[in-house]
């Protein structure tokens, strides 16, 4: 079994024969949440790891400082079309360009700005498989000298249906042919941990399929067989609308991006996620006995 979207992931040893290539754009997506026991986690900027090292060529993006709506209520909530397509247009970004993205963090920031692209219908972005820590631990250059990408014009239509509210999440619980994922740890979505977003456990009726469970030992991507294995057991159909969430619409990416690997064509994320959710007490939740 193979992926149906292969052109999504990109090996260390292609990026690394291609770093010269006059129309590829490399980005380091790198953030950290660092938990904080008033705040439930303190949002770090990624641009010291990039500072420090980072492969060359690559530019850093911010999600939080660039690639967030400034007015949002939630601390990543999606930007309109025109300040997303400014933003990535000054940091040389433009069309007809090949898109590498990367994190020293989890994968999922990186899936969060593909995710992002995908939704506003930029299809050449692709996941460097294994990120940065695959890149460095097979011993592959590193720079630390600055993006020199001239600022570019983007294009962008943001498609129906990829990043949504509250309202199609409630829709999809009501509907048999949908299925609502949270890709948070099964502790989390139990009411177990106690790390949550305002109050513990999952949306009532949606299943847990974690993020960090689609990834192998190394940092990539499971095979196909494994990761159409992962959503089957957790009764996530390739037929079935999909709509994904966590605590802030980050993790939630990484599943979404395992099905569109695997050829799934109706999966959205819920943009806000629990940060939004779990403080509105007319929203469902339940914690599992």
């Amino acid at each position: 079994m193979v992926y149906a979207r292969p052109e999504l992931l990109v090996e260390t040893d292609w990026l690394a024969e291609h770093l010269g290539d006059p129309d590829l754009r490399i980005f380091d997506c790198t953030t950290h949440l660092i938990p904080d026991p008033d705040k439930t986690f303190t949002v770090k900027s990624g641009l010291e790891d990039y500072s420090a090292g980072h492969i060359p060529g690559a530019g850093y993006l911010d999600l939080q400082a660039d690639l967030s709506d400034p007015d949002g209520q939630f601390r990543f909530t999606t930007p309109g079309a025109d300040a997303f397509a400014d933003i990535l247009g000054a940091k040389g970004l433009g069309d007809g360009c090949r898109v590498v993205l990367y994190s020293t963090a989890g994968m999922s920031w990186a899936t969060r700005i593909w995710w992002m692209l995908h939704a506003f219908g930029i299809e050449n972005a692709a996941i460097l498989n294994g990120g940065w820590q695959k890149w460095r631990a097979e011993g592959r250059s590193v720079s630390t000298d600055p993006c020199e990408y001239a600022a570019a014009n983007l294009t962008v239509q943001r498609r129906p249906g990829m990043i949504v509210g509250k309202d199609a999440v409630l829709a999809a619980l009501a509907d048999d042919g949908a299925v609502v994922v949270n890709a948070l740890t099964r502790a989390q979505h139990e009411g177990t941990s106690k790390t949550h977003y305002g109050r513990p456990g999952g949306i009532t009726g949606s299943v847990c399929l974690p993020a960090l469970d689609l990834l192998a030992d190394d940092n990539t991507l499971l095979d196909a067989e494994a990761l159409r294995g992962k959503f089957d057991a957790a009764e996530i159909g390739m037929d079935q609308k999909v709509i994904t969430y966590c605590g802030g619409g980050v993790a939630a990416t990484m599943d979404s991006f395992a099905l569109t690997l695997l050829g799934h064509a109706d999966v959205g994320i819920y943009d806000n996620s629990l940060s939004e959710w779990a403080n509105d007490h007319s929203l469902p939740m339940e914690v599992k006995q």
